[in-house]
């Protein structure tokens, strides 16, 4: 199991998965968006401020392309130390965007201001090209 290195994530592991005998592996690269002077404001505050944030970061945070890039670094390192193995990842809303933009070829612009439908998983497999 993968999990973002940030309070909430690491707890929803904990409770989600007690019991499991699971190695947690957290890791910084799977942390929300950092929305620097947002952090901690409102979702529907934030919602309308998403687009202009996908190549220029959010004022002294960053940007959703780096989320992207930092997700892509992730990836690279679970396909070369997990080939063919199922994983689990617990991260946050800009981490999905990431996968759905790497690993779908959706387009950021078009998921920042979607409505976010959460469900019980999503399933991805990662394509030879990311080892």
């Amino acid at each position: 199991m993968f999990v973002s290195d940030l309070r909430r994530a690491v707890e929803t592991a904990r409770i989600a998965f007690s019991g499991a005998e699971l190695p947690v592996h957290q890791d910084v690269r799977l942390r929300e968006c950092d929305y620097g002077e947002l952090n901690g404001c409102p979702v529907a505050d934030l919602a309308g401020k998403r687009a202009r944030h996908i190549d220029d970061p959010f004022p002294g945070g960053q940007s959703y392309r780096q989320v992207i890039q930092a997700t892509s670094e992730f990836l690279h390192d679970l396909a070369a130390s997990w080939s063919g193995r199922r994983v689990l990842v617990i991260a946050h809303s800009a981490n999905k965007w990431a996968l759905d933009c790497l690993l779908t070829g959706a387009a950021i612009e078009d998921l920042v201001d979607a409505p976010f439908g959460w469900r019980e998983g999503w399933h991805y497999t990662l394509p030879d090209r990311w080892c």
